[in-house]
């Protein structure tokens, strides 16, 4: 098993590189920042992180190829994988509809421009002029001028079809989930994405882009979870809570919640709205041997990496050090 953890560069540079630091120190072996136009560059603050750390691989969790050209992202994450002396990844997805709206950016077939975009970023890293005739991008030769090195590509998806696409073009599949019954589920898809591509699983990274809360007291580790699972209960489609039983008017209560919250600042609220049930599904959440325990589920549902997302524990700093000392070297 390999560990991840993810950070919104909603924070300080100095403060995103105290907490990646200590993450290296702690032996995770990924570090994934998040790429939104409303926080700090993602690339601008991959760049100090490549010069501050040693081992640990880095990259975007996830970009994506609307509002920014995959000649552009080819040439950035080329630049980062210099920078860190070989230890960038790509994570990329077809990026998130509501945001684009914001922004301007009408969220049309995402998977013809998810698979065009991998295509060509994988042409420009191979360092050959790129002609590219696709119906969403079009190259006529364009190459880099430096040399790219090899750069793992992960491919972030939900749907089945995105990831059938993920398995046959991508090193690995980020996916945002931490119950085994979404990655058994997601299994054939991968596996026949593999087979399209004749691609061994051994070689491919299936990995839960999880929500996880890390602490010596259960409760603690479970309440700072709340506020993060209410918003994956809010933005997740019906299948999913058949899936895992979850009631319709459980899940209306708490949408019903975030929508005081947002108008009234009820944010307490929010927390007695989301049940136990709803953490025990959408984070992994506990203490050191409740995680493991949940990841070694995950492990024989297929996962090979666990990626430590927000809210990461009540407190940052202890959660990261308890993540180091007590869940990685026992898994």
């Amino acid at each position: 098993m390999k560990f991840g953890i993810e950070f919104v560069p909603n924070m300080k540079y100095y403060e995103l590189e105290y907490y990646v630091k200590l993450a290296e120190d702690n032996k995770f072996d990924f570090v994934w920042i998040t790429d939104h136009y409303n926080n700090r560059n993602v690339y601008s603050m991959l760049t100090i992180l490549a010069l501050k750390t040693n081992t640990i691989k880095l990259g975007p969790g996830v970009t994506n190829p609307y509002h920014i050209s995959p000649a552009v992202t080819a040439s950035a994450i080329a630049t980062i994988n210099e920078i860190s002396n070989g230890r960038a990844v790509l994570g990329i997805g077809a990026g998130d509809k509501v945001t684009f709206e914001r922004i301007g950016i009408d969220w049309v077939k995402p998977l013809k421009r998810m698979r065009e975009a991998v295509e060509i970023i994988r042409a420009l890293h191979a360092g050959k002029p790129v002609k590219y005739d696709g119906e969403i991008f079009k190259f006529n030769g364009a190459r880099m001028d430096f040399k790219a090195g090899s750069i793992p590509i992960y491919i972030g998806a939900q749907g089945p079809k995105m990831l059938q696409l993920a398995a046959e073009l991508g090193d690995g599949v980020l996916i945002n989930a931490s119950h085994p019954k979404d990655f058994e589920v997601a299994k054939e898809n991968i596996d026949a994405g593999l087979s399209k591509a004749g691609k061994s699983r051994d070689a491919f990274d299936t990995v839960a882009y999880a929500s996880m809360s890390v602490d010596k007291d259960r409760d603690k580790a479970r309440n700072a979870a709340k506020i993060v699972v209410a918003f994956i209960v809010a933005g997740s489609p019906e299948v999913i809570f058949e899936r895992h039983g979850i009631a319709a008017e459980d899940v209306q209560k708490v949408r019903d919640a975030l929508n005081a919250a947002f108008t009234k600042g009820d944010w307490p609220g929010v927390s007695k709205a989301v049940t136990d049930e709803m953490i025990d599904t959408f984070s992994i959440s506990g203490t050191p041997d409740d995680v493991i325990e949940r990841i070694n589920e995950l492990s024989k549902a297929g996962v090979t990496q666990v990626v430590a997302g927000s809210p990461i524990g009540p407190d940052k700093k202890k959660s990261i050090g308890l993540i180091g000392k007590e869940i990685i070297p026992k898994l």
